[in-house]
């Protein structure tokens, strides 16, 4: 197993909201032990001279090998936290994502491997079974609440 540490300066990321059913697709996120800490959506940093908009389609067609549809305007979110003992800062541009048509249909969980070699799982989940007791967090804290915001103000 790899073991992961937040990196020791700010990062810029985007990362991409899928919905299916009414559920978001996030990656696993473990701890040393393996054990499953919480979930986070998929996407990554953005590269110096690229916009959040080319990071988010690249980072999908590097871990999944599809292209992705921004749909709208990104949601903005300052993430700071710890991970190990280890702490991170992110700023991070949050967008919905359209996978194309037939994109994993029939999959409850998709595998991918990172760069470094990490195998990552990714799952479908309902938001109301994150951030509650029993249950695996969503990452980064607060997005939730922000999901849950967003959605109340448009429907």
């Amino acid at each position: 197993m790899t073991t992961w540490r937040p990196h020791p300066h700010i990062r810029v990321v985007a990362i991409g909201l899928h919905w299916r059913d009414g559920r978001l697709l996030a990656a696993e996120v473990r701890d040393d032990a393996g054990r499953l800490r919480g979930v986070r959506p998929l996407g990554g940093e953005i590269e110096f001279g690229e916009s959040w908009r080319a990071a988010l389609v690249r980072e999908f067609n590097e871990e999944l090998g599809i292209d992705v549809a921004i749909k709208g305007e990104p949601l903005m979110m300052e993430n700071i936290f710890s991970h190990e003992g280890s702490t991170g800062h992110e700023v991070m541009f949050i967008a919905e994502v359209a996978f194309p048509d037939g994109a994993f249909n029939g999959k409850d969980r998709i595998d991918f491997r990172e760069d470094n070699g990490e195998e990552i799982v990714a799952r479908w989940f309902d938001l109301a079974h994150l951030d509650v007791d029993g249950g695996p967090r969503l990452y980064p804290t607060g997005l939730k609440d922000l999901l849950l915001g967003s959605r109340d103000t448009t429907t």
